[in-house]
């Protein structure tokens, strides 16, 4: 085991939908879209992309929910929420190891 309590092996750079339960599923979709609503700019990483969301469409404490739900169906992203201070912009950060930002692109549509 490692410090950081992982296992050591790496998983697949796919999405596992079905790690997120179909009791959960209606909340996750309703989050997704929020986070597409949210999201007012986007900009390349490199390895991976960031996204500015508008915390007047989706609530710091939704976006951490979301990532939540992330974290099952793609355990291979690394997620980071940057909050800039006196109401500044908020980054979500998604991005991981080699092949990641061409997942991620493929993802968003890019």
């Amino acid at each position: 085991m490692t410090i950081d309590g992982c296992c050591g092996s790496e998983s697949p750079i796919a999405c596992e939908l079905g790690a997120i339960s179909a009791a959960d599923r209606p909340r996750y979709d309703e989050l997704r879209k929020m986070l597409a609503a949210s999201a007012i700019g986007k900009r390349e990483l490199s390895d991976g992309v960031a996204v500015r969301i508008s915390t007047e469409r989706m609530a710091l404490a939704q976006l951490a929910e979301w990532i939540s739900f992330e974290r099952k169906c793609c355990p291979f992203l690394d997620f980071r929420i940057d909050v800039a201070p006196e109401s500044g912009p908020v980054w979500v950060s998604l991005t991981g190891r080699a092949g990641v930002k061409e997942f991620l692109a493929h993802a968003f549509g890019k």
